[in-house]
């Protein structure tokens, strides 16, 4: 049978030309199952990176490192994880515990990347723990345990997969001498057990304690006083573990998130104020604009769907109303002869200040038929809407709407048959509208006062244009067709298209596009919001990479594969952007339900919400993939190394 462990002329050398450096030089040596062995030498002799070679961490520049007979220069970096995991535990001359996890979590962390059940780990860490004589300190962190103890715990650590060989790295440098002396005989315990012990030190009473000394100076051995015995025993514990599951690796990574957050919550909290902040702008920005759009759908839904605007000036003309002379009574009349035309209401409105009671306001005044009423579908509050027979003898009589009657008269009486005077000219107040509101622009729909158009145009307007001619149809089905026939009509009549003609649905089509493009704008807006909070996130993740340098050392070097790490950052950042996205949506929701009470419409829907936690967790996974990326690809040899 082949050695447990043999290496066949290794070279490790670092640089070229003339900064070479020959840490190992023409190293042969085999190392049979069941030895305590002593690596002996000088700092600089380079017996540190004999073992990182003999335990997979490093890879020879020349020669050949077999375990078991499997030649390690052909497996990739999982390969070589996976044989770590399987055949070595390493004890280490600084401990290399975990400070935020508990003695009982750091004993576990090569079980995790063996794919043992938590309760397995639990019980096979407790074990050994117990027999170190830990039972009582479990639960402590490594910065209440003494010296003696964190090293106690590195090796329950060590032997928690059962590993073939325990390699072991300068571990009495950082003792007293009695905790040296406890840790050397539990060595010797181990080894009468049948572990294979490969022990790296500088000091000749330490290697005195091993079976075999191997003594090392400038990177060739330079004495071997050879294998004295050796002997294979069962590994009862390993042969029940296998890969990690992906639930495992992610609800370890999930625990391990926590446990990081919560040891920098300062840092943390800045984090995920910069994606609380970008979700919450999704949510409120899309529950805004989604809100101003069904506010003014409704507005225009509530003129009736049996409604065409005919507006003067030839298409695309941005001037308004009474600016614009292509409109007048004669127009309005035609159209209300023609097929499906139930009436044609014209329109002409210009700013005027009414007086009564010693007020003065100022107000639309709008010049309207008796069939508008109907057309706009608008209540009486007051009285009643005046007459054809007020129209035909140009009465001064007026309509006032609830705001402006309120600022005229402030006790809201009742007005029927009072006078307000507009220009100098006395009116009588036949009735007052329904109160109707605001637009979904914030117009007041109720500051105007109307006025039968002839009266209007003879005493106010002085001119026969009109603003507007609202054409109400009788059978909506046709309402495509009455609209030609008004298009055809007025161009016949003009010669020219001085006009523009749109219906309840053409309006709706245009609100939807222009309010489509606002939302947009919103969420884009906000989308950058969360794009800053995802470059945060970024950024305190590779923070955390830099500083979790050893930890991810000691992550590979029990066992560890590139994925394992790969899973164990990125879900951080999940966790992170997660948590934010949570708060943020709260956030939002809060926020816009404060717009709310404050008067503005606010839609709040499922879908913003779920956008934006969406966006949360993928701007964590994007965000998160070249930290956790960067970890993965880290050497485990100079990652042990970090301070």
């Amino acid at each position: 049978m082949s050695a447990l462990l043999e290496l066949d002329a290794v070279e490790r050398y670092y640089g070229a030309d003339d900064t070479t450096v020959r840490a190992l030089d023409d190293v042969t040596l085999k190392i049979e199952a069941g030895e305590f062995v002593a690596i002996i030498g000088q700092s600089g002799s380079g017996k540190s990176t004999l073992m990182n070679i003999i335990g997979c961490l490093d890879r020879p520049t020349g020669g050949t490192y077999r375990v078991r007979g499997v030649d390690v220069a052909g497996l990739e970096p999982d390969a070589l994880a996976a044989m770590r995991r399987d055949t070595f535990g390493f004890v280490f001359q600084r401990y290399n515990l975990l400070t935020n996890a508990t003695a009982l979590e750091n004993v576990e962390i090569p079980a995790i990347y063996a794919g043992a059940s938590l309760a397995e780990r639990e019980r096979r860490a407790r074990e050994l723990l117990a027999k170190l004589g830990l039972e009582g300190r479990m639960r402590h962190k490594p910065g209440e345990l003494s010296g003696g103890q964190q090293q106690r715990v590195s090796i329950a650590r060590a032997l928690m997969n059962d590993a073939e060989v325990i390699l072991a790295d300068e571990p009495t440098g950082a003792l007293d001498t009695a905790s040296s002396e406890e840790l050397l005989t539990l060595f010797e315990d181990l080894h009468a057990a049948g572990r294979t012990i490969i022990l790296i030190t500088h000091e000749q009473s330490v290697a005195a304690r091993a079976r075999r000394i191997i003594e090392i100076r400038d990177g060739k051995i330079v004495r071997d006083s050879g294998a004295r015995e050796s002997r294979e025993r069962t590994l009862a514990y390993r042969k029940h573990v296998s890969e990690p599951a992906l639930t495992t690796q992610i609800s370890e990574a999930v625990k391990i998130a926590f446990r990081s957050l919560r040891a920098n919550l300062f840092r943390t909290a800045l984090t995920l104020l910069g994606v609380i902040i970008g979700v919450a702008a999704v949510v409120a920005m899309l529950a805004i604009g989604e809100g101003s759009q069904k506010q003014i759908v409704s507005s225009i839904q509530k003129m009736g769907s049996d409604l065409l605007f005919v507006r003067p000036g030839a298409p695309g003309t941005r001037m308004r109303g009474a600016a614009i002379a292509t409109l007048t009574m004669e127009d309005a009349a035609a159209i209300a002869e023609l097929d499906n035309v139930k009436a044609a209401a014209p329109s002409r409105q210009s700013r005027e200040t009414l007086r009564a009671n010693g007020i003065d306001y100022q107000t639309t005044i709008q010049g309207v038929t008796p069939d508008w009423l109907s057309a706009r579908d608008w209540k009486m509050a007051q009285g009643a809407f005046f007459t054809s027979e007020d129209e035909m003898r140009r009465a001064n009589v007026v309509v006032l709407g609830w705001t402006v009657a309120k600022n005229l008269f402030p006790d809201m009486g009742d007005l029927v048959g009072k006078f307000v005077f507009i220009g100098n000219a006395p009116f009588e107040i036949a009735g007052v509208l329904a109160p109707k509101g605001a637009t979904a622009w914030g117009q007041d729909m109720d500051d105007v006062a109307v006025l039968p158009i002839s009266t209007g145009m003879m005493r106010i307007f002085g001119q026969n244009y009109l603003s507007d001619i609202t054409i109400a149809v009788k059978d909506t089905k046709k309402i495509e067709d009455t609209q030609n026939a008004a298009q055809a009509l007025l161009l016949a009549r003009h010669g020219t298209e001085d006009f523009q003609l749109r219906n309840t649905a053409s309006l709706l089509q245009s609100v939807e596009e222009t309010q489509g493009a606002f939302s947009l704008l919103l969420g884009s807006v906000a989308a950058i919001s969360l794009l800053v909070g995802g470059i945060g996130v970024m950024n305190i993740m590779l923070v955390s990479v830099t500083e979790r340098t050893r930890e991810i050392g000691v992550r590979m070097a029990t066992g560890a594969r590139r994925s394992d790490i790969m899973v164990q950052f990125n879900t951080e950042a999940l966790v992170v952007c997660g948590l934010g996205g949570v708060i943020g949506v709260l956030s939002g929701l809060a926020v816009s339900l404060v717009l709310s009470k404050g008067g503005m419409s606010i839609a709040i829907t499922p879908e913003p919400a779920i956008i934006a936690f969406a966006s949360a967790l993928a701007t964590g996974l994007v965000f998160g993939y070249m930290p956790a990326r960067k970890a993965a690809r880290l050497d485990p040899v100079a990652a042990l190394a970090s301070e």
